[in-house]
């Protein structure tokens, strides 16, 4: 959520930083309502002042045996008006607090103008792998070696759903281990968070109110009326752990990561480019976060992006490294680095890691705080990156790594869970 105070003292300059998104915002409302807010609050307040005024004469009044009635009428009426401020100020926040909540995050000053066309390729690892023979895409490859059965997934889940099979689950799950066993190596902590959140989990990630219809609702039957949903990413658990919390800064940075299925609703269509596990309704992925105090926020961000570039790095495949442009950044982010592995059957890169800063975004919207060593109180910055999504890296891992004779080279880093160095 955008700081208030920021759009009062420098509108101009917030509306602006909005346009490189591509998002006109209405910020005059938006003061407008702001300023409706405290007139209300200056109003209710003068209005209490002179209750109690009142109210401090009656014993004197009393006591002189003056007639009092005219004093409780006076302050009858002081109350209901005192009240029907209330309900006003309510109002006034909350139609204020859904404006702000739904207004996107503000880019850093260097992330670029536009959507994706503006994107910049900072790096490229490797080399496009080169094959003198006629190649195979991933679904062949995985069906031939038995490693994803396509059809009973539709058959069990529907469209955009496929099931892991024999060494097709073992390589899934020798992902999984070796990207947890790097990051418990690296010092991070370690957690399986529930896959249903309540609606609080949503709003402090940012992808609420806006977002409500791309997440997977869950009613249930003890209660109908409870807002849960099937998380889309760990991160919208893990940003909201210290929720309505004051952390101490000598506790920060908090490193955190965990392994969840990720649920969309969104499982793309039937283009060539998002066949096969390319785009799911469910996915495997291990998630990175970072809680820091602004100072550190910076260096946090490199840490996450080396450390989602090494995964990739240590199973050998090429990818390239790019910059998002402003319109390309989630709502909730001031600003994301892609890592995007090379497909060759497709000719196209694909993404498989995003590393993300919110800034103090998300931490405005669910109260994530710290007390500073001074004992001033401010708002941590937090900051995600995928470490890393399955679906994408295992079509990328069949494909580059893929034989003449139709069999699979098990990269290095994963024979030690699969307990083979080649699939056929």
């Amino acid at each position: 959520m955008i700081d208030i105070n920021l759009i009062r003292s420098d509108k101009d300059a917030v509306k602006a930083a909005l346009l490189k998104r591509g998002y006109d915002a209405d910020l005059d409302s938006i003061i407008a309502l702001d300023c409706s807010r405290r007139e209300i609050i200056g109003r209710t307040e003068t209005l209490k002042a002179e209750k109690n005024k009142v109210s401090a004469d009656i014993p004197r009044l009393k006591k002189s045996g003056e007639n009092v009635e005219p004093i409780f009428a006076k302050m009858r009426a002081l109350g209901d008006e005192i009240s029907a401020c209330d309900e006003k100020l309510k109002k006034a926040e909350d139609e204020l607090r859904h404006l702000l909540l739904c207004l996107p995050n503000i880019p850093d000053d260097d992330v670029v103008a536009g959507g994706k066309e503006q994107n910049e390729v900072i790096s490229v690892y490797g080399k496009k792998p080169e094959f003198d023979f006629p190649i195979k895409n991933h679904v062949e490859l995985c069906e031939s070696l038995h490693l994803i059965d396509y059809e009973r997934g539709v058959k069990l889940a529907g469209n955009g759903s496929w099931l892991y099979t024999g060494r097709g689950a073992l390589l899934e799950w020798a992902l999984l281990n070796y990207f947890i066993k790097t990051h418990v190596k690296d010092g991070y902590t370690f957690i399986l968070p529930p896959h249903m959140l309540n609606y609080e989990c949503g709003l402090g990630a940012g992808q609420f109110p806006k977002f409500e219809d791309d997440v997977y609702r869950v009613e249930t039957a003890d209660d109908a009326a409870a807002k849960r949903f099937l998380l889309p990413t760990a991160e919208t658990a893990l940003v909201n752990l210290y929720r309505g919390e004051i952390l101490a800064e000598k506790d920060l940075p908090k490193k955190l990561f965990a392994y969840t299925p990720c649920y969309r609703k969104e499982a793309g269509s039937y283009r060539a480019e998002e066949r096969g596990m390319i785009r799911g309704h469910q996915f495997d992925k291990v998630e990175m976060v970072q809680v820091t105090t602004p100072e550190t926020s910076k260096a946090a961000f490199e840490e996450l992006l080396k450390k989602a570039c090494a995964l990739v790095e240590g199973l050998g495949l090429h990818y390239r490294l790019s910059k998002l442009a402003a319109g390309d950044c989630s709502a909730s982010m001031a600003r994301t680095y892609d890592i995007e592995v090379w497909i060759p059957s497709m000719g196209i890169y694909k993404e498989v890691s995003s590393v993300s800063n919110a800034n103090d975004y998300q931490a405005r919207r669910n109260m994530t705080r710290y007390r500073a060593a001074d004992g001033k109180i401010g708002y941590v910055h937090t900051l995600n990156g995928s470490g890393l999504a399955t679906s994408r890296i295992m079509p990328a891992i069949v494909e580059q790594y893929q034989n003449a004779d139709g069999s699979v080279t098990v990269p290095e880093v994963l024979r030690e869970f699969i307990g083979t160095d080649v699939l056929k």
